[in-house]
């Protein structure tokens, strides 16, 4: 059964944390598909259980700060972003390792949009790789997800123009001194044109096996 891609707009991040366990129990009851839900959020930076304080922004004033039930440290989601929500059955299609599927199918994705990057091993007991990243080692795509009777939720992050400064005031992903970059900065970097957001969603949700539905 082909996955469903649902492109809504900009979605307050309370708001579509309200609606993923909806989604979810909807997929575990066989009312709905797979889906691939794409979106942006308005800022805020979020957080996994395991998250120290210190990687927090020491002003917390500065942007809501959100506990969250994913796998992952503190990320960042606002403007220029692109966000997909992935709600699938592992019991009924899904690969044994659905992250590093992910990790593939964006790397295939990207790269039909002519941007060369890679996943990386994590080496053991060092802080989690998981994500896309530029051959040099920047992180272009968070990823962190949830799988819950065989049932995933969250999904992953693209920056494709957002306000980079933002990684400047808080530790993203536990990893001290990593750079974060953006297709755009890639783009510039290589004397390229960005791809239009629409192309980018579609050559993702491509490579993902995600077919568009009206929501």
């Amino acid at each position: 059964m082909p996955m469903n891609r649902v492109d809504l707009g900009e979605v307050p991040y309370q708001e579509a944390q309200t609606l993923m366990p909806q989604w979810v129990d909807e997929r575990r009851e066989g009312r709905a598909p797979d889906r691939l839900f794409l979106l942006s959020h308005p800022p805020v930076i979020t957080y996994g259980k395991h998250t120290p304080l210190t990687d927090l922004p020491a002003d917390s004033d500065w942007l809501p700060v959100v506990p969250v039930d994913r796998g992952g440290h503190a990320t960042y989601h606002g403007p220029g972003q692109l966000v997909g929500y992935l709600i699938m059955n592992l019991h009924d299609r899904g690969p044994a390792d659905v992250v590093r599927w992910l990790e593939n199918a964006l790397i295939a994705g990207l790269a039909d949009l002519g941007f060369e990057t890679i996943r990386r091993d994590t080496p053991r007991g060092e802080n989690s790789l998981v994500g896309i990243w530029t051959p040099d080692h920047a992180k272009l795509v968070s990823i962190g997800m949830r799988i819950r009777g065989g049932i995933t939720s969250h999904g992953f992050a693209l920056n494709i123009d957002p306000d980079l400064t933002v990684y400047d005031r808080f530790t993203a992903c536990r990893l001290d001194g990593v750079e974060m970059t953006s297709l755009r900065r890639l783009a510039t970097r290589t004397g390229r044109e960005l791809p239009p957001e629409p192309i980018i969603r579609d050559a993702l949700a491509a490579r993902l096996g995600a077919i568009s539905v009206r929501v």
